[in-house]
């Protein structure tokens, strides 16, 4: 039995209204008017990452007053932030749990997504995005196991320092402590990359759940088609654990990175306009 409920028919997909793979279906004011749209999107993307983006492990050093102080911009990321759960006192081990199990879960649907409807779903942005978040939590994993190894080694560390320090100096609480605050490793690219597609994930899966739940669903239930679970699952579970991760994690989120958003929307885009420029698909 199918999994999905209803007409067997691919109803909901947008009506053909002529050849796409001939010239004179692009060649027209429309056409133009959406390109230079997109290109005028992309470049504001490109302007703000351009002016906006530091490269990472780059911290400026500014000397005033005779003290360096460090200029490290919004862009700025700190290792830990990666890994570090936002409530103090829980363990990095519970982020990686729910990361790994948020992974599993999102591989496991797209796998029955592949299987019941097969490779064509990647023709459409809803796959794309949701491919995304699962890639999100893969890298989130692994680099939660990493950060549990380091929160292992900082926690002798803190053990050991606070040892010597009541040795040589008697109770000094919470030294240690400043001091690992100011020896804070800044991210390294792989942080960077996690933390660019988790900001391109928080826009893609809300342009895609807004527009599945608020402009599709009501449409189908007019045309009295009727949604299945695995339907469900694949336009609930990605926010669901997105939220959960947003919350749990202390990643910043500098506003101007919605231009590599703009920038994945675009990609898919010209994808499809290349796609539909080649193959007549529906």
């Amino acid at each position: 039995m199918s999994l999905l409920a209803g007409s067997t028919e691919d109803t909901w997909h947008p009506v053909m209204s002529g050849d796409t793979t001939l010239a004179s279906y692009w060649l027209n004011w429309r056409f133009s008017l959406c390109a230079v749209l997109v290109l005028v999107s992309m470049n504001v993307a490109l302007v703000l990452i351009w002016r906006k983006e530091q490269p990472p492990n780059r911290i400026e050093t500014e000397q005033e007053g005779g003290e360096g102080r460090s200029n490290k911009g919004e862009a700025f990321v700190y290792d830990d932030q990666a890994w570090m759960p936002s409530l103090k006192g829980v363990h990095p081990a519970w982020l990686l749990a729910f990361r790994l199990c948020a992974f599993l879960v999102l591989l496991l649907l797209l796998i029955v997504s592949v299987l019941v409807d097969g490779n064509t779903i990647f023709y459409y942005y809803t796959q794309w995005t949701f491919t995304l978040v699962t890639l999100y939590f893969a890298m989130g994993s692994l680099i939660s196991v990493g950060g549990c190894y380091k929160y292992h080694i900082r926690a002798s560390g803190d053990r050991v320092g606070n040892a010597e320090l009541d040795a040589e100096h008697g109770s000094m609480k919470g030294s240690n402590s400043s001091y690992l605050e100011l020896h804070r490793q800044p991210a390294g690219k792989w942080v960077y990359a996690f933390q660019i597609i988790f900001q391109i994930n928080a826009g893609a899966v809300m342009l895609t759940d807004c527009v599945f739940w608020f402009v599709i669903v009501p449409f189908l239930a007019i045309k009295d088609y009727h949604l299945n679970a695995l339907i469900v699952s694949m336009h609930s579970m990605n926010a669901i654990f997105l939220l959960g991760d947003t919350a749990m994690n202390c990643l910043p989120f500098p506003f101007f990175r919605i231009a590599y958003f703009i920038m994945w929307t675009i990609i898919y885009v010209l994808f499809q306009w290349i796609l539909h420029a080649s193959v007549k698909i529906w």
